[in-house]
Parts: structure tokens; sequence; C-alpha cells
């Protein structure tokens, strides 16, 4: 044989069958799948990197596992809709997707709220376990489907703080009276206790403060509050925000949008969601607590809900609860699969994990961490 020969017969074939790996190696998901661009409105300011940022890192995420072909772009809270209109315009596929926390809309049904977060219910590491292996996500979708919606959790806040007062709030007859910029149906139950709650945007809620239109506001915690400056116009912070011991914050989808979706799609857009979810509570206890440290040395005033508070609360709490399962049938559906779950967690959560954390908060204060 002709060495030559050879040599160039063996080098065209190299390069035919680098060609040829090249076209399989390209994505699978590139090949069999149409480009996709929705619009998704948020219901938060793009200051709020955390919870605001929740919706970018989903985007870039989806974006990434399809080489491009599946576009979400991020819209910040009032740049097509109202931030606490987000919701309604995916319903009415104004847009695609929103980024919100469903219990902005209890006011249509409490129902919603019971997928986010309610007074005394689940801390964030329950929600989570509660969505995604309690049936919480299947039973929150039945729901969401009357409102033409799919959804997905898409972060968590963890606990948060209890809000700013521009008085300190001693006893339950110091609620009396107080307007409070307060979400969700939590509003319902401090109302029995004599607030006056506002629903409020997170961009309105300085300057109502600061004019007097409102006495007390609560908002998330130490590393978004500081960027919203409320400890210059109310110095006392108050903890913990017990009607949001966990909070789900929500993609939302037009359902029908949604369906219309290649199974790959759906299966990517369910794990880009979950990576969503879980990255936003981890920057939150990454980002919380040199904040509130900052805060503090600024000025904050940090102060605990007395025992007597968080007992009459935790009592009309109750009150409320018993009143929504006696007249709203999907309401009474999620809340006894919660209530159910949260026995058991509260049972499980008291036994290792308490005692680990209860005996390293005591070598903190000691200062020996």
């Amino acid at each position: 044989m002709d060495r030559r020969s050879f040599i160039r017969k063996a080098g065209v074939t190299g390069v035919g069958a680098a060609a040829a790996a090249a076209t399989l190696a390209a994505p699978a998901i590139a090949q069999s799948n149409p480009k996709v661009t929705w619009r998704l409105a948020s219901s938060f300011p793009k200051s709020l990197d955390t919870i605001y940022g929740g919706a970018e890192v989903f985007s870039k995420m989806l974006s990434e596992a399809t080489d491009g072909n599946f576009q979400i772009q991020v819209f910040a809270a009032g740049e097509l809709v109202p931030g606490l209109q987000a919701a309604d315009a995916t319903t009415a596929g104004t847009v695609e997707a929103c980024h919100t926390v469903a219990y902005y809309y209890w006011g249509k049904d409490p129902t919603w709220a019971l997928g986010a977060a309610v007074p005394f219910s689940l801390n964030a590491r329950g929600m989570n376990a509660w969505h995604y292996h309690g049936g919480g996500i299947d039973l929150f979708n039945e729901f969401l489907a009357t409102q033409g919606l799919f959804g997905l959790p898409g972060g968590n806040t963890g606990v948060q703080m209890g809000g700013w007062f521009r008085k300190e709030i001693n006893t339950v007859a110091d609620l009396s009276g107080l307007k409070m910029r307060i979400g969700g149906f939590a509003g319902k139950v401090v109302q029995k206790l004599g607030v006056v709650p506002q629903q409020i945007a997170g961009g309105d809620i300085y300057p109502a403060l600061e004019k007097g239109t409102i006495d007390a506001a609560e908002w998330v915690g130490p590393y978004d509050d500081e960027k919203l400056g409320f400890y210059k116009v109310a110095p006392y912070y108050y903890y913990p925000g017990w009607w949001e011991g966990g909070p789900t914050v929500h993609l939302m989808f037009n359902k029908a949008k949604y369906e219309e979706l290649s199974p790959a799609y759906k299966s990517l857009l369910r794990t880009a969601a979950q990576a969503a979810d879980a990255d936003m509570l981890q920057k939150y206890d990454y980002v919380n607590p040199a904040a509130v440290k900052r805060l503090v040395a600024g000025g904050a005033k940090l102060r605990p809900f007395s025992q007597e508070i968080m007992a009459a609360c935790f009592e009309k709490a109750n009150e409320v609860y018993a009143e929504m399962e006696a007249s709203n049938a999907p309401f009474k559906k999620i809340w006894e699969s919660i209530k159910g779950f949260r026995k058991e967690h509260y049972l499980w959560a008291q036994v290792a994990e308490y005692n680990y954390d209860t005996f390293m908060m005591v070598q903190q204060r000691n200062g020996k961490l």
C-alpha cells in the first residue's frame, strides 16, 4: 500500500469522523425542541437582588440547559404590570409567567395564601418538605388550575422578621389602632387584635412609613430591609414574623402555555425552578447575618415580640382558620394537609436539630465560636 495515499485517506476519514462526532455531541434539546420566548412579570423591584434575583437565576438556568432555545425575559415590578398584579397578568395571558408570592392574592380567595405562608404554619424546611414530598405542589396546583395557572416553588426567604415599628410594642393593647403594612391574610389575624392592616407593594413602604401614613411595616428580613432603609424611619425591629415561618415564592405559568411545552421542556422547567428555589434560601442564609449586624450598628433596636403577644396572635390565628375551614372547601383540603404534617415536623424538629442548634447558639453567645 502507498504510505502517502493511506495517510491522506486516514486524514480525510478523521476529519469526517470529527465532524460527525460534533454533530452527535450537539445538545439533544437544541435539536428536538423549537425556540420558545416568554415574558415573566416579577412582583419585586430590581434593587432586591435576592428575591427579584430568583427569577433571573431561574431564567439563566433554563437558557443554559436548552442551549439558549428556551428564553424567559424577566421584568421587574411596574415595568409591565404592577407587582401585586403579576399573577392576574399571567392568568390573562398578558405574560406567560410571573414570580410572586401567592398570599398577595388572598383577598380573592384565602386558599391562595396556603401555597406561600400562613400564620404559625411551617418553617422553610417544613414547607419544602410538604411541597416536594407531602403532595403540596399537586394540592396547590389543583387550586391554581381554577385560576388558569400552573405553579412551582421558586424561592424561600426563611423565617421572616416581625417588622419595623415607629414605637415600642410591649403588650397586646399596644397593637390597637396600629396601621401596619402586613402581607397575606396575616392581616386578618392581627385585625382581630385591633391592627389596621395595609396591603402596600415593597417599593411604596418607605415613603408611607416616613410620612406616618402607616405606623409599622413588615417586609422580609435584614438584608432586604436594609436596602429599603426602614431603620431610618421606624427604628424598632421586631421578631419573629410568625405569619411567615417559611414563605414560598412561586413561579407561576399560564396553564395553557405550560401545557404547550414539550415533555423535555416541562422537565427542565421543573428542574430550574427547584434549583432557583434552593438558591434563594441559601443566599438569604448567607447574607442576613452580616446585614443584621449592620442594622444594629446603624441604630436599629432589635426586640422580640412578647410571649403575651405571640400567644394572643396564635389564638386569633386558630379562630381565623376555623372560620375558613367552615366556609371554604379548597382551603380546608390544603390546610388539613399542612396541619397534619406540621404536627409531625415540629415533633422531629425538637429532637436532633433543636438540641444541636441550641447548644451551638450557647457557644456563640459565650464567644467560643
